[in-house]
């Protein structure tokens, strides 16, 4: 009978013994923020560690970090971790795992009494006053499976999931939806959201998101003048062209920073399930995909007019 030998563990990393510059390199992250975040997820992870066979949290951690900014094959950074590949699949499945189960920690939209903050860093990139999240959309390429493949096709002409955010003045990232397939359009994203929630019960305090011509105007969302007439929508434009850029340049940041979720990366070999998350859903793959040629219906909403006579005239 042959035995099958447990996979061995060989320790190459050691966090102690690394500069602070050199982690950040690597890891993207400083020693201080890898910490808190393994002490966070370590419960979820700790069942690897009673294993005899078993990999440290902070190991686990760590590997992962360094998987995601570098949009590399799990073989290479499985062997620069000191474990196998098979491994390393675990090892990642387990740490994206504990990462959702813990994003309301890290992804959380601005409270009551956060709001006059957040609007007076959004009022000082434009001028416009009342904003509290700037929305938009970017693909995050991948591989997509045989079926329903055709739903996945965005309209650059590669595969991928649609990935909307909001995020703040400091390009503080305050909400995500990715649940849907490349095919489909900003708007139908935003129908089918929970932001539609939240700005619903903030209505009151009268505070406005910031889109782009996607999007379309609602009580709630601004968007620019499709054809502005008059000197005052064109100021309003341009202010609004000004505040919007926090959002694209957060897009850029985050994939720079990693590089898998960016098409020069390389498109991710994973199901739709794993890109997205485990509650992901995948609405759009069985359900009547909405057309990228779709036009945003706007509501009959004053809030710009008015914004444009009073800030922009």
């Amino acid at each position: 009978m042959r035995w099958r030998h447990p996979p061995v563990y060989r320790p190459l990393v050691d966090l102690s013994t690394m500069e602070e510059r050199h982690i950040i390199i690597t890891y993207r992250l400083d020693r201080a923020t890898i910490l808190e975040l393994c002490a966070q997820l370590e419960p979820d992870l700790i069942s690897a560690i009673r294993h005899p066979t078993g990999i440290p949290s902070l190991v686990q951690v760590l590997s992962v970090l360094l998987f995601l900014p570098s949009g590399s094959f799990q073989t290479i950074v499985a062997m620069a971790s000191g474990m196998f590949q098979p491994m390393f699949s675990n090892v990642l499945a387990r740490v994206l795992s504990a990462l959702m189960k813990h994003m309301h920690r890290y992804i959380v939209f601005p409270q009551v009494e956060d709001l006059p903050t957040v609007k007076g860093d959004f009022y000082a990139l434009g001028h416009i006053p009342n904003i509290i999240g700037a929305i938009d959309g970017t693909p995050v390429a991948f591989v997509p499976p045989y079926r329903n493949e055709q739903v996945y096709r965005n309209r650059k002409s590669y595969h991928s999931m649609a990935v909307q955010m909001v995020c703040l003045a400091d390009q503080y990232i305050s909400h995500v939806n990715a649940k849907y397939p490349g095919s489909v359009h900003d708007a139908y994203i935003l129908r089918n959201s929970s932001i539609r929630y939240v700005m619903g019960q903030l209505q009151r305090h009268r505070v406005w998101l910031i889109g782009d011509s996607g999007y379309p105007n609602l009580s709630w969302l601004l968007t620019p003048v499709r054809n502005p007439r008059t000197r005052a929508e064109e100021r309003y434009n341009e202010a609004h062209r000004q505040t919007r850029r926090i959002i694209e340049r957060t897009f850029g940041l985050l994939k720079a920073r990693f590089r898998y979720l960016h098409l020069t990366g390389g498109s991710l070999y994973y199901s739709p399930k794993k890109v997205d998350g485990p509650d992901g859903g995948l609405v759009a793959a069985v359900e009547p995909v909405c057309s990228e040629e779709e036009k945003a219906e706007e509501e009959d909403v004053d809030n710009r007019k008015n914004i444009i006579m009073q800030y922009f005239q």
